[in-house]
């Protein structure tokens, strides 16, 4: 399955794939299918950037993706990539007056993290023409993960490829731009816990309606996080949203022929609930 992530949280898209077990004994515990178009407003002469981490490398995939721009569809790809040790030679390589300074996502400079162009210096034969490769380098954070590479060079390294052209953007922006797809994982993970890391059957057809129902579910979180909640729980994540908001003691009456939700005085989050509640009331209704 590879869902794709809008920056709200919402889901973009979802495809998968039915399989057989490694043991042969019937399909793979899997999900069902679910494809959302954009309008072709926004698929057809607006430029779309494919963000993926090193497992988006692959020639094949890159070289789809560049094909595309042939039925109108301007795509662009920012990609993660193995450090290999051509790359690892080629990063040694690198004169310390080529290394510039890392930017944060507000633009303001990065601290202990440098960024540098390896284009020319590594074989991308195979590859779409003007394919670029970009290095950062940071000292490591508590807990990172790191190669005998990094160990032995004091920092931790991190290679993506891009194909959009130096006219466009300047190694540092375009290291900013690839590294905002981190938020994506972070969807992944919310998706998960939502419904659709753990499957209910065997059946196909039975797990392709539970995905339909997760990817709702995600969907009606993310819009409600946007047009109802404020502060922090704008941000929160679902674990959070549920032991809130969603599972709350109340009790429903019916008098002057209005319907009413009543919650205890004592609950901790009675006014962001009620507040929610009335943005809710507030939205213009749908015009068709």
């Amino acid at each position: 399955m590879f869902p794709g992530q809008h920056r709200r949280g919402h889901v973009r898209a979802a495809a998968a794939r039915e399989r057989r077990s490694q043991h042969g004994r019937g399909p793979h515990r899997g999900s069902g299918r679910r494809s959302r178009a954009d309008p072709d407003t926004h698929r057809h002469g607006t430029d779309i950037l494919v963000r993926t981490d090193s497992a988006g490398s692959a020639k094949i995939f890159l070289t789809h993706v560049r094909n595309l721009r042939t039925r109108g569809i301007r795509t662009f790809f920012s990609v993660g990539y193995a450090v290999t040790e051509p790359v690892r030679r080629a990063i040694r390589a690198l004169p310390d007056q080529v290394w510039h300074p890392a930017l944060d996502q507000d633009g303001t400079l990065r601290e202990s993290a440098e960024v540098a162009e390896l284009t020319g210096m590594t074989d991308l034969a195979g590859y779409p023409a003007g394919t670029r490769i970009i290095v950062r380098r940071e000292h490591p954070h508590p807990g990172a993960q790191l190669s005998l590479f990094d160990q032995d060079e004091g920092m931790r390294h991190q290679v993506f490829l891009t194909d959009t052209p130096f006219t466009s953007g300047s190694a540092q922006f375009l290291e900013v731009r690839h590294r905002g797809h981190a938020t994506v994982e972070d969807h992944i993970r919310c998706g998960k816990t939502t419904g659709f890391g753990r499957f209910p059957s065997r059946r196909f057809g039975v797990n392709a309606a539970w995905l339909e129902l997760s990817l709702a579910a995600i969907d009606l979180l993310a819009w409600t996080r946007v047009l109802q909640l404020d502060g922090e729980l704008s941000a929160a994540e679902p674990k959070k949203l549920r032991y809130r908001l969603l599972h709350v003691a109340a009790r429903i009456t019916r008098g002057g022929r209005r319907l009413r939700l009543r919650i205890s005085a004592t609950r901790p989050w009675r006014h962001e609930l009620t507040a929610a509640f009335h943005r809710l009331a507030a939205l213009p209704r749908p015009a068709s």
